[in-house]
């Protein structure tokens, strides 16, 4: 497999197929705007003020569970920033770090640093502000401590040498790059990759607001389909429901509603049957679940 062929998306946006990332993703909004912003000054700062004064890499790092919408943001992310630069475009690069990580001795620092110093400058070589989004980078960054010395290969641990080194050459090689790089694994990730990060972000688990805004969203979604269930975003027990939700992730929390439609033969015939005692009654069993779930991984 070719280096090449880690490059998973590669979209100039706008591209309407994104225009719904941003805003699906219910968090804090200064959570957002941060991110946001951070990309903006990247791209505006480096190339105009020495990397040595600005100490700006060009780097956002987004923490949190599965399901919490990170990879999504990131998405959103370069088409917002496609409404608001001057020139109204910004490339999305998506690259898939999993196949780089090779068994054999030497194989994986060479293909990082090939992927990130060779091929990626030469796909951006035009310049475009640029998203280039990193799934899960504990792969590629893993912490070098003693401790992680002794449970992963030093082929892993040269990886992390060259990324960071590929981060402070293209930061100032390639000032058009901005780096979005998720984690749910923060605890394994390197202390220097992180002390490199432009912003941190915490992209936890909603809260009980938080979930009624994403019920009240995918409800009025369903209900462009299925005339009538968007009654129920109106509903005022929608509230409990979300209570009730607490400790799961956004993804789950959207899955409700089919998973609550799914729950009677007449409402899966008739999705718009769905009513308020459906909802509750599947955020209950959901609840249920994942307590269950999180005592057996207490044992």
């Amino acid at each position: 497999m070719t280096v090449a062929e880690h490059i998973a998306v590669n979209i100039v946006m706008p591209d309407r197929a994104y225009a719904a990332h941003w805003d699906a993703i219910v968090v804090p909004p200064e959570r957002k705007e941060r991110l946001l912003h951070h990309a903006l000054l990247a791209w505006g700062v480096r190339g105009k003020i020495a990397f040595e004064m600005s100490a700006v890499h060009g780097l956002a790092v987004l923490l949190g569970p599965p399901g919490t919408g990170k990879t999504t943001l990131a998405r959103g992310l370069a088409y917002t920033a496609s409404q608001v630069l001057q020139a109204r475009r910004c490339r999305l690069v998506e690259i898939h770090p999993h196949g780089l990580m090779s068994a054999e001795h030497g194989q994986t620092q060479q293909a990082v640093s090939e992927l990130l110093l060779q091929h990626l400058p030469e796909l951006t070589e035009d310049s475009m502000p640029t998203i280039v989004l990193l799934d899960e980078v504990e792969s590629m960054a893993v912490a070098r401590s003693a401790a992680s010395l002794s449970a992963n290969p030093v082929d892993v641990h040269r990886a992390t040498d060259a990324v960071l080194t590929a981060l402070d050459d293209l930061t100032r090689r390639a000032p058009h790059l901005f780096f979005v790089v998720t984690s749910n694994y923060p605890e394994g990730l390197d202390a220097a990759f992180l002390s490199r990060a432009d912003v941190v972000l915490d992209i936890g688990l909603p809260d009980a607001e938080a979930l009624h805004r994403i019920l009240v969203d995918t409800l009025r979604a369903w209900g462009a389909a299925y005339p009538g269930i968007e009654r129920l975003a109106d509903d005022a027990s929608l509230a409990t429901t979300a209570r009730a939700l607490q400790g799961v992730d956004g993804r789950q929390a959207r899955k409700l509603v089919p998973q609550a439609i799914a729950g009677r033969l007449e409402c899966a015939l008739a999705p718009a049957t769905l009513t308020a005692a459906d909802l509750l009654g599947a955020a209950s069993a959901l609840a249920r679940t994942q307590k269950e779930v999180r005592a057996l991984h207490a044992h």
